[in-house]
């Protein structure tokens, strides 16, 4: 990888010696820049915020790719919110090597992109990353900073507090603006879902529990959110096309209940905005006890509890989640057929409630 883009975003500018440091504590940066240079032509690029980790000055980057009718259905996928969960940010960059790479040869796929847009922001948090720390550089959680806090009790700490930066989960003080990461995050899928009928949205994180979940809102609340219907045909379309995945799917509520959730403030900020809108925000939680369970000397690394550390486990991972991130492209260029049917639309309701819903309501 070439050492100008980054010596044109760096605070001073620093010496190959530098460049080459920072791309071997954050090489997920350089695949990202790999693929940007892979998808001239293709890709549109822009920068819609910086994060000042000195002596850098770091991107955060957004691609887009497929068609611009602003009302075409949308699909973004998101990684790296959390700075210790860099496998999120890799399995989005593992997606988008895919598509780049087939779109030298698969005429379908060409296709496809002619209908709907998608929007990669793989690297949410990339001061938080290159410190090898969960939380932004000001040490706050970002998803715990947006400004609404849970209707319900949230477990100490884990839910989000205001106590100071010093311990995990921070949220950042009351009243003040949301961090440069957050802000932008929330201004790119705001922006990209506006005047959109169907936007689906994969936000890739890891760190919980044995299996893989697919979680969607709410985390302030255990209620359910108007769009569960339409989560669960989504759930049931996927059993059917996969019927031997190994997903969870829940409502994060079904864990743990959290304050300043970005996707519940996304979430209710479009549904007053667009209530007709199908804004459908879901959360890769990738279990990574499992790794852990399997060699845990991962431990000892400070990356180990939330990361495949062994190659061929990475490797692994990489793949797995591939056929998940397809579907949903697939998912939104049906959205005419998936969708119809008002009958069916009230049975799958009922159904979600019954599945995700009946011992707490």
């Amino acid at each position: 990888m070439a050492d100008d883009r980054v010596a044109n975003y760096a605070v001073p500018s620093p010496s190959h010696a530098a460049v080459n440091k920072l791309y071997d504590l954050l090489p997920e940066l350089a695949q990202l820049e790999r693929l940007i240079k892979a998808g001239q032509g293709r890709l549109d690029v822009r920068t819609v915020a910086q994060v000042h980790v000195a002596p850098y000055c770091l991107p955060l980057f957004v691609l887009g790719l497929g068609s611009d009718d602003p009302g075409a259905p949308l699909v973004g996928f998101f990684g790296g919110v959390h700075g210790l969960e860099r496998v999120g940010t890799q399995v989005v960059l593992t997606f988008l090597h895919n598509i780049l790479n087939r779109l030298r040869w698969d005429r379908m796929l060409e296709q496809q992109l002619q209908h709907i847009r998608l929007v990669f922001m793989p690297l949410v948090n990339p001061g938080g990353m290159l410190q090898r720390r969960r939380a932004n550089p000001d040490g706050i959680d970002l998803m715990r900073n947006a400004p609404l806090d849970a209707t319900e009790h949230v477990p100490f700490l884990l839910g989000g507090h205001r106590i100071g930066n010093w311990l995990p989960w921070y949220r950042g003080e009351a009243g003040h603006d949301m961090q440069t990461e957050a802000q932008a995050l929330c201004q790119v899928v705001e922006e990209e879902i506006a005047g959109r009928h169907q936007a689906i949205i994969l936000d890739c994180h890891s760190g919980f529990g044995m299996r893989d979940r697919i979680w969607f809102p709410l985390a302030g609340s255990r209620l359910p959110i108007d769009s569960v219907g339409e989560i669960y045909t989504l759930k049931m379309l996927f059993d059917q096309a996969y019927p031997h995945h190994r997903y969870v799917f829940e409502p994060q509520s079904h864990q743990y209940l959290t304050h300043g959730d970005l996707w519940d403030h996304l979430y209710l900020r479009a549904r007053q905005r667009q209530p007709d809108q199908l804004f459908l925000p879901l959360t890769l939680e990738m279990g990574s006890w499992t790794w852990v369970r399997k060699n845990p000397r991962q431990l000892l690394s400070r990356l180990g509890a939330f990361n495949p550390l062994a190659p061929h486990r990475q490797q692994r991972v990489m793949r797995t989640h591939l056929a998940f991130m397809e579907f949903l492209t697939r998912v939104a260029c049906s959205g005419d057929r998936w969708l119809a049917g008002e009958q069916r639309d009230l049975k799958h309701r009922r159904d979600a409630m019954n599945l995700w819903y009946r011992n707490g309501l």
